[in-house]
């Protein structure tokens, strides 16, 4: 009888003695977990002797934060696999304290329908050992697969306003306008206006040719073309009242569209800004050509600086990745056929911790930005936070413990980062989702599936 109750028993799990980075402050504590739950939160120091029967990680001298919440990545499934799968782009994601995230329409098919929406879905359910959620991706002519998105489980619309390097392009005013007015859920948004860069590439490519250096880039995908957009995005939110959310910001203009007078949870309009534009500038195309190629492009040192300053002051809402990787041998390629993009889920995390070494940003601001505040503005169920009763999405990090990016330890499929040779002077030691250690100390546990998302709309 003994046995058979034994059997039965929660598994439970005690992370010992770190220190816990929560609602904006640290303190010294000890997380319970009970099967894929949080069921108590310990603000003393206790001791592993008083649970005998549970697992015991040991997080003295560590930092214990929320997993974090990636709310746009670009994991090319289906369609694009020689570039990235869900499957190894998830064991990235949960190797860098990623433990949920959003994932983009444009790949092919292009998830423009309930039905190819819902077979993303069911491939993640097989596939993601991350938590997973899927945008579904309008068009000129789909508002009526659009309109029946259930808010419950679906992150979003995104709309690719004015560019789109999937050919998702949704320039039609009209049907912009009846989107924006009939949507009963979060749009996401890509501004780029199409018409500017069009003539930019135009004026660039009549002087240079095709060997155009990489480094007219921001110049071509210019902070007029990024503004053009975002500000039309914003104007049409406020004539709708639409929940627009703007993503990957890249320019010091585009942040006079956002105000931080209203808590993140209650705004109706909100930003991101992905951490590339927080790192990388102009001066930086020189040394890492076409691997730091982006759509909105990686612009000017005071961009990146007005940027991060618009972080700390709450106008933008969101750290991200737009994690979007292609092979390193179309990374390589000239500047008009080098596509954009590059991966990051692996070491968006340590970089922004990275900034935290430098005293550019400090753990309670990283930990609102990539895990609390993605978690209230979509309306995330239980998620987001270290509180009793949420998901045990939990990633512990050591602040010392120096590590170099190598390809020999890039998860990502396409086997290049951008941080590639960089030191960091922080590691991702162990992640929990749902409760289930899925990594420690870079060994990744596949046995257990993430969930699907759920949202309290």
């Amino acid at each position: 009888m003994g046995r058979l109750l034994s059997k039965f028993k929660k598994m439970k799990t005690l992370i010992l003695n770190g220190n816990i980075v929560n609602e904006a402050e640290v303190f010294r504590g000890s997380i319970l977990i009970e099967e894929s739950k949080i069921s108590q939160i310990f603000r003393t120091e206790i001791s592993a002797n008083d649970f005998n029967d549970c697992k015991i990680v040991d997080a003295k001298g560590k930092y214990i934060l929320p997993g974090v919440i990636d709310d746009q990545v670009h994991f090319r499934e289906p369609g694009l696999t020689e570039k990235a799968e869900i499957q190894t782009e998830s064991r990235a994601a949960v190797a860098g304290g990623i433990t949920s995230f959003m994932e983009m329409p444009n790949t092919i098919p292009q998830t423009t329908t309930q039905k190819l929406l819902e077979e993303k879905y069911e491939l993640a359910s097989k596939k993601s050992i991350a938590n997973y959620s899927f945008y579904i991706g309008a068009t000129n002519q789909n508002i009526d697969e659009l309109l029946k998105t259930n808010p419950r489980n679906v992150c979003g619309i995104k709309i690719f306003m004015g560019s789109s390097t999937g050919n998702m392009l949704v320039d039609d005013k009209q049907v912009l306008a009846e989107i924006f007015a009939k949507a009963k859920l979060l749009i996401a948004t890509h501004c780029e206006d199409e018409a500017t860069i069009k003539k930019n590439t135009a004026l660039f490519r009549e002087k240079y040719g095709e060997n155009l250096p990489i480094a007219f880039h921001p110049k071509i995908r210019s902070s007029e073309a990024c503004y053009t957009s975002s500000s039309f995005a914003v104007e049409l939110s406020k004539k709708f009242n639409t929940r627009l959310h703007v993503l990957h910001l890249s320019t010091a203009k585009e942040t006079e569209l956002f105000e931080n007078q209203t808590l993140a949870k209650n705004k109706r309009i909100t930003a991101e800004v992905c951490v590339h534009h927080l790192w990388f500038d102009d001066n930086d195309y020189e040394k890492f050509g076409s691997r730091i190629k982006w759509n909105p492009a990686i612009k000017t040192e005071n961009d990146k600086n007005t940027l991060l300053k618009a972080v700390l002051e709450n106008k933008i809402d969101v750290i991200a990745s737009d994690h979007a990787p292609h092979t390193i041998s179309e990374k390589n390629n000239s500047y008009f056929k080098a596509p954009s993009g590059g991966p990051l889920v692996q070491h968006t995390l340590v970089a922004m911790l990275e900034m935290f070494h430098k005293k550019q940003i400090s753990l309670e601001k990283i930990v609102e930005k990539m895990c609390h505040t993605p978690a209230e503005i979509f309306q995330i169920e239980k998620r987001g936070y270290i509180r009793e009763g949420y998901w045990a999405d939990i990633a512990i990090v050591d602040l010392n413990k120096k590590w170099k990016v190598t390809k020999d330890n890039i998860l990502y499929k396409c086997k290049w980062s951008p941080f590639e040779n960089q030191e960091f002077q922080s590691k991702v030691t162990h992640t929990f989702v749902n409760g289930h250690l899925a990594h420690e100390n870079g060994i990744l546990d596949e046995s257990k599936f993430g969930m699907r998302l759920l949202f309290d709309r």
